[in-house]
């Protein structure tokens, strides 16, 4: 689903635009005055006397409103950018947005929009809008798409950023930022031949650096355009006339890097009292002296007083009215036809009274021209009001926890498929794109920030699973071809297994564990015979060599690794604490709707050694005596007042009287490091004025941190050291060191999360991990609880 925005053209002249343009003048004479009757405003109209009354109302037949206004020099040109904000996905899905279904939530339909925007298109040939909507594009008829390239290759119909959505900028991976827009540009370059120069990011909440030079100055982008800012940076950029700036994205590229930017001042809509949407009540311009309400110089005055406030805000002779908001132009003519009489009063009826111009433009027109000094800044966190600081999107919430993980997850699965996809050649009816389109709506503002309401969420994690599994009757279909990642890379690596011993046996069948993380691995389950093996492929999409722990679930206790030519591995078993298997025979049910069946008892680790952007094959198989090692566990008294582990030179010490983590060293390069590690949480805020959630983070006090003395569970072995740690009933957490590592792993379990389940709230957890010579200190919010207080802010 695209953005559909409007927008004109593309390049600077290079085409007919619509303007509305004004000379500027001193502050004490931007008013406006008609002294032309009635009558002689009409008589610019489509309304003519007639012998017979009203025998040419609004008929072909009648003088047409004069719409191909364009850049007039020396005068206040305000551009007219008509657009609709589409979200895919947001209160509704991006299938019940586009289809138009579940309007008791919204009422909003993208096919009605685009449908009627070309209609209006087709009317006249000055107006324009943007779009970027494969969806509706691949299903029309080849009549509409040929009418429709008309419109495109006109410049009536243009394309404003061309990414798969309007992404996020604070948190998503900027390779994921990457993906998505090429997705878009992709789309937009074969269907269209054309490519988008201008960035229309209005909607996330803050904006970043690398938005402005590697998504906007190295893409190719003449301007990024965008409308949320904290409103003290707005405030002060209106007094000093700074909300359009030529932005420099990066200190170290310089003017390489620099791109004009323009915030709005005010939302993405336009000024008050000029929403001409159906259901809207906007005072319309009513120039049919037959009927009542005749209104045209009140409402030529109303533009014109509107224009030279918003003009007092910039340095040029240029504004830009956003004609549009979220899901607009439902009936796209009820905007059009308000624009064609504004256009056609204020340029040519009142011309010699007010020194302004007017036309529909886009945003590249806009920038035309305009000479503003540079400066390097970021535009986030934006807040609405002082206590409403938009953060609650930058943690990773209950609401995002699946998105924001499983996007992360996937986008790694996604490369990785993509390169196997060209080693191995493509086969038909296997391709990565469906992931590729999944992974591109999750970067959505309203999706991978965690702002869509919850059955939203549930939809595009089902959409990055259905992309990267054969869900059985689930698989999706894109133009006739079936789409899923998982049969790419399992394709691709079981040929390298013949490939490499120089077999020429059929193909074996190979399975991903894609549960892996709650010890689900029906293969590594199963019972080895006597005379088989386990073979298990491991895949390195870096292009540097790498020496990994791999670890995988097994019943049998008495099991020998061995590599592709035959030498003994060294492995270690630990057994699978209590936790892991509860989240196992939970989460197995819920997401695949069958029971896991008897639980394993181990995790094996052992080292696999890999080179670049290729793989190993590894074999698991029986043995009459023991080949992996078992692992000592221990649990600490407190006694013994200090705990080190570590296989390797890096090494932690816990607490035996409190359990907790108080230093960090390197013997090899003498890095010391005392350190506290502690789990907390806040109390949010359910002030329905401005309630703690998704957009903001709200509490109500302090956090409340754990203090209270926990006993230490220490696991030994030669690959790898473990100490679990029992924070609370509810928050469990294993901290791991590997032999050949510089880097602790911790892995935290967090729930079920106490809460009022009467008022829907709960806690906001975090992590604090501080070292006490300021080495380095950091907080991560982890879980956010506030599951059914959904604001109904902006999207």
């Amino acid at each position: 689903m695209r953005k559909a925005i409007v927008r004109e053209e593309i390049r600077f002249r290079r085409g007919r635009n619509r303007y509305v343009a004004r000379q500027q003048t001193p502050a004490n004479d931007r008013g406006f005055d008609s002294n032309q009757s009635k009558e002689e405003l009409t008589s610019y109209g489509k309304i003519h006397e007639s012998s017979e009354p009203n025998s040419c109302i609004y008929d072909d037949s009648c003088a047409e409103y004069n719409t191909a206004a364009g850049f007039v020099e020396g005068k206040l040109n305000v551009h007219l950018v008509a657009h609709s904000h589409d979200d895919v996905g947001w209160l509704k899905t991006v299938d019940e947005y586009y289809v138009g279904t579940n309007n008791s939530i919204q009422v909003a339909c993208v096919e009605n929009i685009l449908d009627s925007v070309v209609d209006a298109l087709l009317r006249d040939p000055n107006r324009k809008f943007i779009f970027a909507e494969q969806r509706w594009w691949v299903r029309q008829d080849k009549k509409v798409q040929e009418k429709v390239l008309i419109l495109v290759d006109s410049g009536q119909l243009e394309f404003v950023n061309g990414g798969w959505c309007m992404h996020d900028e604070a948190t998503t991976h900027y390779i994921d930022m990457i993906d998505q827009t090429t997705l878009g540009h992709r789309f937009i370059k074969q269907q269209f031949n054309k490519t988008p120069c201008a960035g229309w990011q209005i909607d996330p909440f803050g904006h970043s650096a690398v938005q402005a030079y590697l998504l906007g100055a190295e893409l190719g982008f003449e301007s990024v355009h965008f409308a949320r800012i904290d409103y003290q940076d707005r405030d002060n950029r209106k007094e000093n006339k700074a909300l359009e700036v030529i932005w420099r994205g990066s200190h170290t590229f310089g003017s390489s890097s620099q791109i004009f930017a323009n915030a709005f001042p005010v939302r993405y809509g336009p000024p008050d009292g000029f929403h001409f949407e159906v259901n809207d009540i906007s005072e319309l311009l009513q120039d049919d002296p037959d009927f009542s309400g005749y209104n045209v110089d009140q409402r030529v005055n109303d533009f014109v007083g509107a224009a030279y406030i918003q003009v007092n805000l910039t340095r040029t002779n240029h504004i830009m009215w956003t004609m549009g908001d979220d899901f607009q132009y439902q009936y796209a003519e009820s905007w059009f036809r308000q624009m064609d009489k504004f256009i056609h009063y204020v340029n040519k009826v009142l011309l010699r009274h007010v020194p302004l111009a007017e036309a529909q433009t886009s945003p590249l027109i806009f920038k035309c021209n305009v000479n503003l000094h540079a400066g390097e800044t970021e535009y986030s966190p934006d807040s609405n009001v002082a206590p409403g600081m938009q953060t609650g999107n930058m943690h990773i919430g209950l609401a995002i926890s699946v998105v924001a993980q499983v996007s992360s997850d996937m986008s790694e699965h996604l490369a990785a498929a993509r390169q196997l996809e060209i080693f191995a050649g493509r086969i038909k009816g296997m391709n990565t794109f469906k992931l590729g389109d999944a992974l591109g709506i999750a970067q959505h503002h309203d999706a991978v920030s965690g702002t869509a309401q919850q059955h939203v969420t549930d939809d595009y994690a089902k959409r990055l699973a259905m992309g990267a599994y054969e869900l059985q009757n689930q698989i999706g279909v894109i133009n006739g071809v079936v789409a899923y990642a998982e049969a790419v890379v399992n394709y691709a690596l079981s040929g390298t297994i013949n490939a490499k011993s120089g077999s020429r046996s059929p193909r074996p069948t190979l399975r991903q564990c894609q549960l892996l993380n709650i010890s689900y691995c029906p293969p590594t389950e199963q019972d080895i015979q006597a005379d088989k093996s386990l073979v298990m492929v491991v895949y390195n999409p870096l292009g540097w060599s790498r020496n990994e722990t791999v670890r995988v679930p097994v019943h049998d206790a008495y099991l020998v690794i061995r590599d592709s030519v035959g030498n003994i591995i060294e492995g270690q078993y630990v057994e699978i604490d209590n936790v892991t298997i509860n989240l196992r025979n939970f989460y197995t049910m819920a997401y695949l709707g069958i029971s896991p069946g008897e639980s394993p008892k181990y995790w094996v680790f052992f080292p696999a050694s890999l080179p670049p952007l290729g793989w190993n094959t590894y074999f698991i198989s029986k043995t009459s005596r023991t080949g992996v090692k078992t692992a000592d566990v221990s649990l600490i008294k407190s006694s013994q007042k200090i705990v080190e582990v570590g296989p390797g030179n890096l090494k932690m010490t816990f607490s035996s009287s409190s359990g907790l983590l108080t230093r960090m060293f390197n013997s090899e390069t003498g890095v010391d490091v005392p350190i506290e590690q502690s789990f907390g949480w806040y109390t949010p805020s359910v002030d329905y004025s401005q309630p703690s959630g998704a957009y903001i983070f709200r509490p109500t006090d302090a956090p409340f941190l754990y203090s209270s003395a926990m006993p230490l569970k220490v696991v030994c072995g030669p690959l790898v050291d473990e100490v679990h740690q029992q924070f609370s009933p509810w928050i469990y957490q294993v901290t791991r060191l590997y032999k050949d590592k510089e880097h602790a792993e911790v892995e935290f379990t967090i729930g079920p999360i106490p809460g009022d389940a009467d008022s829907f709230t709960g806690y906001e957890i975090r992590m604090d991990v501080i070292s006490s010579n300021g080495y380095f200190n950091f907080v991560i919010s982890i879980v956010s609880v506030l599951s059914k207080l959904m604001e109904a802010g902006n999207g």
